[in-house]
């Protein structure tokens, strides 16, 4: 009589595929690389064939490895989705999700927002992973991904959980130096805070499309958000920020907004998960959860002096 298969081998094995080493499934499965490596050794001795090439530049699957991982995959989904079905009516979730964020919104928000529903499913394993570069959630097995942009991504599916409003910030001693009455008239008089990720030509556009008197040029530039913010905040000059990323700021007094009639066009927050055919019930209860916080009262506008 044959073994039967090891659903950890073969989960293991996929996480390899999916990583390209052992040593990122070893991180993502939380084991030692040891153990992967047993794993792997006692999946291909109980299929007599090499799923993997090992060589100095890495691991690839071989054409066996290659099948196997493709039918493999399918059949876990489907069986995801089976008991998604057979406990459609159990809110009781379970097993694990993995999410990735910004830094940002991660630490000031997505803690806050996530963590009441962690509370109420026990037996549910939750990892969230905070890094500014947009992640291949696929590539590097997230179930969900948050992301504040325009533009989610088109090659996964995505679902609107709210939008954040931009605003132009300084600090009260920077307006006091400066007349910000004048703005409109005198773009040049000012000082400003760019974001090395984006032109300035396209960070501060709606201030000079109607100009011909050439573009705006920033006297600092960061790539993070809250530096951006804390150089407003130490007076070097003008910023347009997300609304979240300021909202403490304003309300402690050391932001001003120092253009309270204009309205910038807001930001989508966006929850992106990998386009399957099924989608599993941990996750769309998530996003339900977390478009019920962002939705019409997100927190960071919540009795804000504008």
């Amino acid at each position: 009589m044959m073994n039967p298969f090891n659903l950890q081998d073969i989960t293991t094995f996929l996480a390899i595929v999916d990583s390209g080493s052992l040593t990122q499934a070893a991180e993502r499965l939380e084991v030692s690389k040891s153990i992967v490596s047993k794993r792997l050794k006692r999946l291909e001795e109980m299929l007599g064939v090499a799923l993997l090439h090992r060589s100095t530049r890495g691991i690839t699957p071989t054409e066996q490895g290659q099948a196997f991982h493709l039918r493999a995959s399918n059949i876990l989904q489907e069986l995801e989705a089976t008991v998604d079905e057979m406990t459609e009516g159990n809110q009781n979730l379970c097993g694990s999700l993995r999410i990735a964020a910004p830094v940002t919104f991660g630490t000031m928000y997505l803690g806050r927002l996530v963590f009441p529903f962690i509370s109420k499913h026990p037996r549910l394993h939750v990892a969230i992973h905070l890094d500014d570069k947009r992640v291949d959630i696929v590539q590097e097995q997230f179930d969900l991904a948050i992301r504040i942009s325009a533009e989610p991504g088109l090659s996964l599916k995505a679902r609107q959980l709210g939008l954040c409003k931009r605003v132009v910030v300084c600090s009260p001693e920077y307006a006091q130096q400066y007349n910000l009455q004048a703005l409109n008239e005198d773009l040049f008089a000012h000082e400003y805070i760019g974001y090395s990720n984006i032109q300035d030509s396209q960070l501060w556009g709606f201030l000079t499309e109607d100009s011909q008197r050439g573009q705006i040029k920033s006297r600092f530039t960061a790539n993070n958000g809250e530096m951006s913010r804390d150089a407003a905040i130490a007076g070097l000059g003008l910023s347009v920020l997300p609304l979240f990323m300021v909202a403490e700021a304003l309300r402690k007094g050391q932001l001003i907004n120092a253009m309270p009639h204009l309205e910038l066009e807001p930001i989508p927050i966006y929850a992106v998960y990998p386009p399957t055919r099924h989608v599993p019930k941990k996750i769309r209860l998530l996003i339900d959860h977390l478009c019920q916080e962002l939705g019409d009262n997100p927190p960071w506008e919540q009795d804000l002096p504008l």
